[in-house]
């Protein structure tokens, strides 16, 4: 008989990557230029099917509107800038370098930045995409 252990890291290993959260366009922003979305820790694939892909998860919190809130903070591997519906991009013609998510009720916040060091705060963002579940 295995023990817990062993038992325990074979469940681990079955489960796989986290799911995708699919997400619904709420702002106006989001439906014109991401379409709907499905999310987890390793990319976010957009409307028409581009992929923004992570590098890291690297922050656990973030600062909006001056209050500190839990969130996941990527950066995005490559700096990448796909073309999404309407032949629009996240952040215009830069690429996006990190992408910041969290909660505002039921409502996530998805926030894209062209910076080159981490962001710490809303404040420098390019763009703020809103999604709810469907």
């Amino acid at each position: 008989m295995p023990s817990l252990k062993y038992a325990l890291v074979a469940l681990f290993l079955a489960a796989g990557p986290a799911l995708a959260d699919d997400l619904a366009a709420l702002s106006t922003t989001a439906s014109s230029i991401t379409g709907d979305i499905s999310f987890d820790d390793y990319e976010i694939v957009f409307g028409n099917g581009e992929k923004l892909v992570f590098e890291d998860l690297i922050a656990d919190h973030f600062t909006v509107d001056g209050k500190d809130v839990p969130a996941s903070v990527y950066s995005v591997k490559g700096a990448q800038n796909p073309e999404l519906l309407n032949g629009n991009r996240l952040c215009g013609e830069s690429p996006v370098t990190y992408v910041a998510s969290w909660l505002d009720g039921d409502v996530t916040m998805l926030a894209v930045f062209e910076t080159p060091e981490a962001p710490e705060s809303s404040d420098g963002m390019c763009a703020l995409y809103t999604y709810v579940y469907p």
